[in-house]
């Protein structure tokens, strides 16, 4: 895997106001540091360059390792991951409580592929929610 310079991974997390770009947990609630995710994988020759690079939690980037889609429920077809940099969340998960309620093909692959509606994940992303500390404030 290829060094990430700090100066990169700091521009990462600023971007996303240091909240994971996929289930939305912040960092600062979060007991593990949150990860430089590639969105496209190196071993699918994308490039460690801002443009490729999002934060994700630690549930989240292991999850989804090198993938970049899946086969969607409803069609059928392969469908590519969510997309931070290309795709804005909104268009494609809405939170329901504290489940992320799929919108397009891209979203009901990534809610797969990345578990996001685990039981254990929903159930901690309640109490977080009950407490005030989640979702993440995001950049409209």
């Amino acid at each position: 895997m290829t060094y990430i310079p700090e100066s990169l991974r700091r521009q990462v997390v600023e971007r996303a106001n240091g909240c994971c770009e996929y289930c939305l947990l912040p960092q600062d609630v979060s007991l593990y540091t949150h990860e430089v995710d590639h969105i496209i994988a190196e071993k699918h020759r994308g490039e460690t360059v801002l443009e490729n690079l999002c934060l994700a939690c630690l549930d989240c980037n292991r999850a989804k390792g090198s993938d970049f889609g899946s086969f969607d429920v409803e069609t059928g077809e392969i469908t590519l991951l969510y997309n931070p940099r290309q795709q804005a969340w909104d268009d494609h998960f809405r939170l329901e409580g504290s489940r992320i309620i799929p919108l397009s093909p891209e979203g009901r692959v990534t809610v797969f592929v990345l578990k996001l509606n685990d039981e254990i994940r929903v159930r901690a992303h309640q109490a977080l929610l009950e407490a005030g500390k989640y979702p993440a404030k995001r950049e409209s």
